[in-house]
C-alpha cells in the first residue's frame, strides 16, 4: 500500500514492470510506473509509517525495499 486505495505491484520476475492500482467508486484503474518512480513512492510510503510510529508495517516495507531495490 502507498497511499490510501492505491497499492503498488512489481513483476515477479526481474522486478522491473510496476504497477499502481487505484480503487475508487468508478473502480479500479491500473498505471504502469517505471523503476525510479515506483522507488520514490515506496520511500515516500516509508517517511509516513516512520512519522507515525507504525514500527510493524514500517519494517515489513523497508524489507521488501530492501530486496527489491538494492
Amino acid at each position: 500500500m502507498v497511499d490510501d486505495n492505491q497499492d503498488l505491484f512489481t513483476t515477479l520476475y526481474a522486478q522491473r514492470l510496476f504497477f499502481l492500482v487505484a480503487n475508487d467508486v468508478k473502480g479500479v484503474k491500473f498505471q504502469s510506473l517505471g523503476r525510479t518512480e515506483a522507488r520514490m513512492m515506496l520511500e515516500n510510503r516509508l517517511r509516513t509509517l516512520r512519522r507515525s510510529g507504525q514500527s510493524q508495517e514500517y519494517d515489513q516495507l523497508q524489507s521488501v525495499f530492501q530486496r527489491t531495490f538494492q
